[in-house]
C-alpha cells in the first residue's frame, strides 16, 4: 500500500463513511504521541472558568497544538475507521469523550503513523494495539508521578505564596523540553539493552519463551503496617522499599519487572545473578531499622515474556516460594539449585564441596580448590497448590 507525501496511507472511504453513520456507539478518547497523549484525558470543564482556562492553556503548551477535531473527524483525517481509532485511543488509556471537538493535529499524526505500520505489514493490528496499550500504561504512570513529585517539591518546601494551579504552567513550561529529551534518551538506552538481549538468544523461540531466574521480594507483615502507620508514613516506606530494590536489582545486572507496593518482581538471565540480588536485598533491608523483615523466593525455568511482564509456571513457583519463606531468608526451587551447581556458583551438596576441596589439597597438579559463592540447604518437601510437591532450598552465602 502506497502513502501520500504526508505519510497517510490511503484507505477505502466506504469504511470511513460506514463508521461515520453510527457515531452513537463509537466513542473514542483523545490521544497523542508519547507522553503528550495524557493531556487530553477529557475536555476541561470545572465550576471555575479560570481553572478551565489554565487547563486549556496547559494542554496547548504540552501538545503544541489547538483542539481542532472530534474523534470522528480525527479518524477520517488519519484515513482510518472509527472502530480502529477507538481501539487505539482506548488502548492508550483515555476516557470516552463522545464527539466533542477535543483532538489535535498531533492525535491525527499519531493515529496515521500507527495505522501506517499496520498497512505496511510491519505490525499486525493486534500488535499495534499492544504498542498503544503498553506505551499508554507506562507513560501515564510516569506523567502522574512527575507532576505530583515536582509540584510537591516546589510548593511545600518553598513558601511561594502560589497555589499549585498557579505554579503548574511555569513549571511545565520550564521542565517540558528537558523531560522530553531525557525520556527519549532513557527509552533509547532501554531499547538498546532489550535488543541486545534478543540478539543473544539462542534461537527464535527463546526470544519469547526464555529460561530465566525469576524472583519475588515481599515485605513481611505489611498488612499490619497499613493499620498502624499513617498514610504518609506508609507511602514513604513503600517508596523507600521500591527505590532500594530497584537500585539493587539494576546494579547487580537484573531487571525489575514491576512493583506491587509491598512486593517487587525481578528477573535475571542466570541463577548466579539472581542469587546475588536476592541475598543483597535481604542484607540491605536487615540493616535498615525502618524496614520490616523481607522474604525472597526465586525459581529458574522457562518464562513467557509479554509487554514487559513475565508469565508461566516458573513465575508462579517463585511467588509460592516467597509466601512460604521464613523471615529474612531466600528460598529457591530445585531447578535453581541445580543451575547454581552446574555453573559452579554453589556445590550440589556440602559433602561434594568437602570432597572437592580435599582432592584439590591432596592433588599434585596444583589445581586450586573450588570457589563457591553460595551455599544451598535442602528444606522440607511440601505440597504447593497447583504445582504439586516442591522441595525448597535455603540459599545463603558460603563461608
Amino acid at each position: 500500500m502506497t502513502t501520500d507525501d504526508s505519510g497517510a496511507a490511503p484507505r477505502d472511504t466506504d469504511t470511513t463513511d460506514t463508521a461515520a453513520g453510527d457515531t452513537s456507539g463509537d466513542h473514542v478518547k483523545s490521544g497523542g504521541t508519547g507522553t503528550h497523549a495524557a493531556a487530553h484525558d477529557a475536555p476541561a470543564t470545572t465550576d471555575n472558568p479560570d481553572d478551565d482556562t489554565i487547563a486549556i492553556r496547559l494542554e496547548q503548551l504540552i501538545l503544541g497544538a489547538d483542539r481542532r477535531y472530534t474523534p470522528f473527524q480525527a479518524a477520517r483525517s488519519a484515513g482510518v475507521s472509527m472502530d480502529l481509532a477507538a481501539r487505539f485511543w482506548r488502548a492508550m488509556g483515555f476516557a470516552d469523550i463522545g464527539q466533542v471537538k477535543a483532538l489535535t493535529e498531533a492525535d491525527v499524526l499519531a493515529l496515521r503513523r500507527l495505522a501506517g505500520l499496520v498497512e505496511a505489514g510491519l505490525l499486525s493490528e493486534a500488535m499495534a494495539v499492544q504498542v498503544a496499550r503498553s506505551t499508554g500504561q507506562t507513560t501515564a504512570r510516569l506523567a502522574d508521578w512527575q507532576i505530583d513529585s515536582f509540584l510537591e517539591g516546589l510548593t511545600e518546601p518553598q513558601d511561594t505564596g502560589l497555589t499549585r494551579t498557579e505554579i503548574t504552567y511555569p513549571l511545565v513550561e520550564l521542565l517540558l523540553p528537558e523531560l522530553e529529551e531525557f525520556l527519549v534518551y532513557v527509552w533509547r538506552r532501554q531499547l538498546a539493552a532489550a535488543t541486545g538481549r534478543v540478539v543473544q538468544a539462542q534461537d527464535d523461540a527463546e526470544m519469547i519463551d526464555r529460561r530465566l531466574a525469576v524472583g519475588f521480594a515481599d515485605l513481611v507483615g505489611f498488612t499490619r503496617l497499613t493499620r498502624r502507620l499513617e498514610e504518609e508514613e506508609l507511602g514513604e516506606l513503600v517508596e523507600a522499599f521500591e527505590t532500594t530494590a530497584a537500585d539493587l536489582v539494576a546494579a547487580h545486572g537484573g531487571r525489575l519487572i514491576k512493583t506491587l507496593g509491598d512486593e517487587v518482581l525481578f528477573s535475571a538471565d542466570d541463577a548466579g545473578t539472581a542469587a546475588e540480588i536476592g541475598l543483597r536485598l535481604i542484607e540491605t533491608m536487615t540493616h535498615d531499622e525502618t524496614m520490616p523483615e523481607l522474604r525472597v523466593g526465586i525459581a529458574f525455568g522457562t518464562v513467557t515474556t509479554r509487554m514487559g511482564d513475565v508469565f508461566g509456571t516458573t513465575v508462579n513457583l517463585a511467588s509460592r516460594l516467597t509466601s512460604i519463606a521464613p523471615k529474612d531468608t531466600v528460598l529457591v526451587d530445585e531447578a535453581f539449585a541445580e543451575e547454581l551447581g552446574r555453573t559452579g556458583d554453589a556445590p550440589v551438596s556440602e559433602a561434594d564441596a568437602a570432597a572437592a576441596e580435599k582432592a584439590a589439597k591432596e592433588g599434585a597438579d596444583g589445581t586450586p580448590p573450588p570457589s563457591y559463592r553460595f551455599a544451598l540447604q535442602p528444606m522440607w518437601q511440601r505440597p504447593v497448590r497447583g504445582l504439586g510437591v516442591v522441595e525448597p532450598w535455603l540459599l545463603s552465602r558460603r563461608g
